[in-house]
């Protein structure tokens, strides 16, 4: 039998537990709604969205796709921003193939784009990862995660109040050699153009460092550090980033799977960072999706599916809930993205 065909039941008799909406109003602070991350929902009836997040018990949802470029910014501006200002904020973002054109030029221009994006209406900056891993300069040089050319945007940033959502980076298995080690070896599989085997691409370790450095070396500005801080694997390392860097904070987005396999060191995680983590899902707005996370954060189930697939999608690994106390719940559902994101 091929590994692919390998599906074992589970014979252990553990607490099932669904919940349905969250104990408390939630703000997902990472996550989609244009093609092809958030399910095309500037071609489908508003209506029918915001049925989706009340079913959900979602209240605020920070649309990152805004940073595909300017007329996607605007484009959903208009249709999302203006139709429920309350209930959504739109992220911008940089125009990294502009680079070789302008040269030397080019930090001050993206930081000036940036100004015109928070004056079409655009609250926050989404780095992707592909920063790090594909930008490159008029040189055709790799960029470095905080090479100091760029210090006119994320001063920019800062000045504007507008805060940076950053990925960089990816699971640390995407940097590892595909072979029978590999923990994520059939997710590679299946989408090998996540694999980011170092050489030819930097070391993981070398892209976070980067990271960190960025973060220190811009105390005004508020970094939101996608996916757990983009290490997941380490909260330890997480956390001492975020004891360096007061200005830094993380969402949970994509991760429930590498969270939900290590609860006890999760757990004491959220409780001692309990003002530093915001929700999110990076699901787009699925009540399927959000009610994984809501069964992660608020029960103590025991060894479940991460996710709705036959197969979890990012290991061969099951879940366990860490149960949150109500005080720290209330925090990472609303409270925290509402500090850091609101009324800017």
């Amino acid at each position: 039998m091929l590994l692919e065909n390998f599906r074992p039941r589970s014979q252990l008799v553990t607490k099932a537990t669904l919940v349905e909406r969250p104990r408390f109003p939630a703000f997902d602070a990472h996550n989609h709604l244009g093609e092809p991350f958030g399910g095309g929902w500037d071609k489908k009836p508003l209506a029918q969205l915001l049925d989706l997040l009340d079913e959900a018990g979602v209240v605020r949802y920070v649309d990152l796709d805004g940073g595909w470029g300017e007329d996607i910014l605007h484009a959903h501006l208009d249709y999302f921003k203006t139709q429920a200002p309350e209930r959504f904020l739109i992220f911008g973002g940089v125009d990294w193939s502009k680079w070789p054109e302008l040269g030397e030029a080019f930090p001050e221009w993206a930081a000036g784009r940036l100004r015109v994006q928070k004056e079409r209406g655009a609250e926050g900056l989404k780095i992707w990862k592909g920063f790090g891993l594909h930008v490159r300069d008029h040189h055709g040089t790799l960029v470095a995660v905080d090479d100091p050319r760029l210090d006119p945007l994320w001063q920019t940033a800062g000045e504007l109040g507008l805060p940076v959502v950053i990925h960089v980076a990816d699971p640390v298995a995407f940097f590892d050699p595909i072979d029978e080690t590999n923990e994520r070896w059939e997710e590679l599989g299946q989408h090998p153009d996540w694999a980011f085997t170092s050489p030819p691409f930097p070391p993981f370790l070398h892209i976070l460092e980067g990271l960190h450095r960025l973060v220190k070396r811009h105390p005004r500005t508020t970094f939101i550090g996608a996916h757990v801080g983009c290490y997941a694997e380490n909260l330890a390392w997480v956390g001492e980033m975020l004891d360096d860097c007061p200005n830094y904070f993380v969402d949970i987005s994509a991760r429930i799977g590498e969270l939900g396999r290590q609860p006890y060191t999760a757990r004491r995680f959220f409780i001692q960072y309990q003002d530093r983590i915001l929700f999110g899902s990076d699901m787009g707005p699925s009540p399927e999706a959000y009610r994984v996370i809501y069964r992660f954060l608020e029960t103590d189930d025991e060894y479940f599916n991460y996710n709705d697939s036959a197969i979890p999608l990012q290991g061969r690994w099951y879940a366990y809930g860490i149960f949150l106390p109500d005080d720290v719940l209330r925090k990472v559902y609303f409270e925290n993205a509402e500090q850091i994101l609101s009324h800017r």
